[in-house]
């Protein structure tokens, strides 16, 4: 994966994700996406408060169908026009487009601005709608820009930038918008032009956006949305882990909005508090999600790490579930409590814990699926896989709000609606990580890396983000495969003894990962050739595929000899292989020493030190078992 079009080299690494704001190729497009956040969410906000408060002309509109329709009118063109605005973003440049949206925001700003002047209900209407536009458009760029400008070991952290980005300024836009409005007989006035003042600023930015080529520039538009939805999400449906990620993404906005939705109410009626209480909710929800976004690089060691979805996922139905016993028994007096006698009692700040937190693991859970995502789609149809996912994200976001109706009219009170939503997500969470193992695999493996061994990778550079390549590893333990599967960004299928799948926990795991089993050739030839079979078939895919060439696990810790079998699939598969060296292992609970594995535990603690060195990768023409296990060797003694 490489940039199309950057002024800076990626040989030279940033120390975090926040040095990408020094880089043309990432600062004016995070600014113009920030900008452009926050004064939709100022626009749309203080648009609300003005209709609730009754300070608009005469519409022969009731204020509360007219905030139903601020909500509706917003998201109707996700629907309607997900499918074109993601063709578009592939015919195009991406910064050319950006740089039109941000034309069209100026237009809407303009039109808003006679519209708050005028207190005019019908013509603010038709700007939430043509907002609704514009964000439809920006969605598809947005995200396939990140890809074409950063490469792999940059997307997580991007991603996580863009996710804190904008939740922190729909919170701005939303405590600006409220603020501005709230000035007597000015107030619509300095919310017009504000809003036209960041629309100009977000041009100015997006400006200086660099060139992102079109990726597939010979693509004829099909204008019919009904239709090219449905291709849209035939396409995305053709990997599925893409179309399961998209669907897990989908599910976090159906679940992000119960809460988000409900804060007015869950203040007033639970909690017992008043305007303030409310929006404090809305940070501290804000502020967990931002955190938790950023965290993502530094817990996936700025890969693309989806062992962190399963543990989003726990996370967020643990304090759904918890947010529902904290809200249990809280009582208030008579009147709405102020910011400052809610905070004074104890028992709210557990409720706030429990917000921040399940936000927080909310963050985890959405921005290694976004990475993935646009990792694993093709690029040249990468915009309408994610112009699918829009589509998806309105229609559970409908979905949501339909649920939540039904229950709350059924005498479901807020809380319980919190528990069933936490719930429900172990639910989805469960199916999504059956039908794709991946995610529970990758989580093991990450689990494993942090938690019982303290695991250090070096040169992971030299292993493919993309192509086929065959990886060859000496073989310590019974989980060297797992040590692999958290170092490498991509899926790695193992051809393994075919002895292991025996093993009565470990067996399971390596066919949940696909692992090629092999028996010797003298024992079952059959087996063999179709151990073979099967792993020209993963090379022939473009994937990774990794082979233990001494043939058993070490019984005393020394490098055995190379066996042949690369050689074998180099005749068919002429690709790069890629010596790794498993080191410090020998001795673990894992490893043969003293003649058993899985034997005391204890015996070298908890967190030992071992590491992962990767080589440089050797052309086909130069490999030789005797010369690949030089390689390694040498890499064991670095």
């Amino acid at each position: 994966m490489r940039p199309a079009s950057t002024e800076e080299t990626l040989s030279a690494p940033h120390p975090n994700q926040f040095a990408l704001l020094g880089q043309r190729r990432f600062a004016p497009f995070f600014w113009a996406q920030f900008l452009g956040a926050g004064n939709d969410n100022l626009f749309k906000f203080a648009f609300t408060v003005m209709v609730t408060f009754g300070t608009t002309s005469a519409s022969g509109l009731a204020p509360a169908l007219v905030v139903q329709l601020i909500a509706a009118l917003f998201i109707l063109p996700f629907l309607l026009f997900s499918a074109t605005s993601g063709q578009l973003a592939d015919k195009f440049d991406k910064a050319r487009l950006i740089r039109l949206v941000k034309n069209l925001e100026i237009a809407i700003m303009a039109i808003a601005l006679y519209g708050f002047t005028a207190k005019s209900v019908p013509v603010l209407l038709l700007c939430t709608f043509l907002l609704g536009v514009h964000s439809t458009l920006f969605g598809p760029v947005k995200y396939a820009y990140l890809p074409q400008q950063l490469d792999e070991r940059e997307l997580t952290g991007g991603n996580g930038m863009v996710e804190m980005g904008t939740f922190v300024a729909i919170l701005l836009g939303n405590v600006v918008g409220g603020l501005l409005i709230a000035v007597p007989e000015v107030g619509a006035s300095y919310v017009a032009w504000s809003c036209l003042a960041l629309a100009l600023l977000g041009r100015v930015s997006a400006q200086f956006v660099p060139r992102a080529p079109a990726t597939d520039a010979a693509l004829q538009i099909n204008w019919n949305p009904v239709t090219e939805t449905w291709r849209n999400l035939k396409l995305a449906h053709g990997s599925i882990v893409v179309f399961r990620s998209l669907l897990g993404i989908s599910w976090m906005w159906f679940f992000g909005a119960v809460f988000l939705t409900q804060f007015p109410a869950f203040a007033k009626d639970v909690l017992g508090g008043n305007e303030q209480v409310a929006s404090l909710l809305l940070v501290v929800f804000s502020i967990g999600i931002a955190t938790g976004s950023l965290l993502c690089e530094t817990l996936s060691r700025r890969h693309v790490e989806i062992g962190l979805v399963p543990f989003g996922a726990f996370g967020m139905s643990l304090f759904a579930i918890d947010l529902w016993f904290a809200s249990r028994g809280l009582v208030h007096g008579e009147g709405a409590l102020t910011l400052g006698r809610f905070l004074a009692q104890p028992a709210h700040w557990r409720v706030m814990a429990d917000l921040a937190l399940l936000a927080l693991f909310a963050g985890l859970y959405s921005v290694p699926m976004y990475a993935l995502i646009q990792m694993r789609s093709l690029p040249s149809h990468r915009s309408r896989i994610i112009a699918a996912n829009n589509i998806l994200n309105a229609l559970f976001m409908i979905a949501s709000a339909a649920m939540a109706a039904l229950l709350l009219k059924a005498g479901v009170t807020v809380p319980q609606l919190f528990l069933i939503t936490g719930l429900l997500n172990l639910l989805v969470a469960g199916y999504i990580f059956l039908v794709v193992p991946e995610y529970l695999l990758r989580f093991i493996a990450w689990i494993a890396t942090r938690l019982v061994y303290r695991f250090e990778v070096r040169g992971d550079e030299h292993i493919p983000t993309e192509g086929a390549a065959i990886l060859v590893c000496n073989h310590v333990s019974f989980v060297d495969a797992i040590l692999l599967m958290a170092a490498s960004p991509r899926p790695i299928v193992f051809i393994m003894d075919h002895r292991i799948f025996k093993l009565p926990v470990l067996g399971t795991l390596f066919r949940f990962a696909k692992a090629v089993p092999i028996a010797p050739q003298k024992e079952d030839p059959q087996a063999y050739e179709q151990a073979f079979a099967r792993a020209r078939a993963v090379l022939d895919a473009g994937d990774l595929l990794c082979i233990f060439p001494e043939g058993a696990i070490t019984r005393d810790g020394t490098l055995g000899e190379f066996k042949g079998g690369v050689m074998k699939l180099l005749e068919a598969n002429p690709v790069p292989v890629v010596p790794l060296a498993l080191r410090n292992l020998w001795g673990s609970f894992f490893s043969r020493i003293e003649g058993n594995a899985m034997s005391k535990p204890f015996r070298r603690g908890f967190f030992s030190r071992v590491g992962l060195v990767a080589g440089e990768p050797v052309p086909p023409a130069q490999v030789t078992p005797g010369g690949l296990r030089e390689r390694v060797g040498a890499l064991l003694a670095a």
